[in-house]
């Protein structure tokens, strides 16, 4: 076999492994949803980065963690008189996020250092990976610096922090999935018909708006403000709620007002829907390039998606297993414009 012909099979293993990579960082932010949504996320008073996979093996080990969280805020304020039963389902969902962020850790690197030691990595790929895994590593700090925020005497865990620890999750995600598709997909091929400058500059414009929209979305998660103004399109009979400004100063309202952040992820949802709607109507009489059609006509159907969801949603007062389901759609989303601005971006 030739060098050519090794390589390209090469590229194919490690961009496979990458979307498998993918795939658990995917499942990791929606578990994380659920997790917020029951109410799990201060259940582990502890983060042992070494010995954390491990969950309490008989009565007493599961008595000593109970007894920390009775001690939290969390439990002296919202979940006094908790029996140990009830501990154990909110432990679980908190476990397994942790368990899975070591898992996607490992995964991660021992393929990596496999790889590496075989020498089947082309130089350049290396730094990208490296940066991966640093970004894997921060993104596990980050989350129990979150976490740290509900330990102390108001058990709420800032929104800054949580929207923090989500948009490194989709960065993270949107970098592997980037570097994937570019090692399993033929770059080299001569396009039919190359998109214009404008396409190509209206795909990352909608792509920046996809992701601040999740980004406002995660305001809305950190302040529970899902469960207000629980109607569409009309908020408490208003286009514009009369609480929208109620905060000094003014910048305030934008992160911790409910009423705004609501609004505002109200606005950003549609105004990227409409984007979309508008891009596709234009885009698709000059992209000419089967991968670059599919992306347009998959975003598309991701967007019609999402919007249902969040609406749903809102309107149902923001129920477990559909608002998880609207977050696994912002991530559907997000997957479809990123491959329409990869393939776009290779023509």
């Amino acid at each position: 076999m030739n060098t050519a012909t090794q390589d390209i099979r090469n590229d194919r293993m490690i961009g496979i492994w990458l979307l498998v990579c993918c795939a658990l960082v995917f499942a990791m932010v929606v578990l994380g949803g659920v997790t917020r949504l029951t109410g799990s996320g201060l259940s582990m008073v502890e983060w042992d980065p070494v010995l954390g996979f491990v969950p309490p093996l008989n009565q007493t080990e599961w008595e000593r963690v109970f007894s920390l969280y009775q001690a939290s805020p969390e439990y002296q304020k919202i979940n006094i008189g908790m029996d140990l039963s009830g501990f154990k389902r909110i432990f679980w969902f908190e476990f397994a996020h942790r368990v899975l962020g070591r898992a996607i850790g490992i995964v991660f690197l021992l393929p990596f250092l496999y790889f590496l030691a075989r020498g089947m990595l082309r130089r350049p790929l290396v730094p990208k990976l490296i940066t991966m895994f640093a970004l894997g590593g921060m993104q596990g700090l980050l989350g129990w610096y979150m976490v740290k925020s509900g330990l102390v005497d108001n058990p709420h865990v800032s929104q800054y922090r949580l929207t923090a620890h989500l948009t490194l999750a989709l960065v993270i995600y949107a970098y592997m999935f980037w570097v994937a598709l570019g090692l399993l997909l033929d770059s080299g091929r001569e396009a039919v018909g190359a998109a214009s400058a404008s396409i190509r500059l209206s795909a990352a414009l909608l792509g920046l708006m996809v992701l601040v929209t999740i980004m406002s979305g995660g305001f809305v998660a950190g302040l529970k403000a899902g469960f207000v103004y629980n109607t569409f399109p009309l908020m408490d009979g208003h286009w514009i709620p009369e609480a929208m400004f109620l905060q000094e100063p003014l910048w305030r309202n934008f992160f911790e007002n409910m009423a705004t952040v609501q609004f505002d992820h109200r606005v950003l949802a549609i105004l990227t829907f409409l984007g979309i709607i508008a891009f596709w109507a234009v885009a698709r009489r000059s992209i000419k390039t089967a991968q670059a059609r599919a992306g347009m006509h998959l975003l598309l159907a991701a967007a019609v998606l999402q919007v249902t969801l969040g609406i749903s949603t809102l309107l149902l007062f923001v129920p477990v297993t559909l608002a998880a389901t609207h977050q696994a759609g912002a991530l559907l989303l997000l997957t479809a414009i990123l491959f329409l601005n990869h393939r776009l971006h290779q023509e």
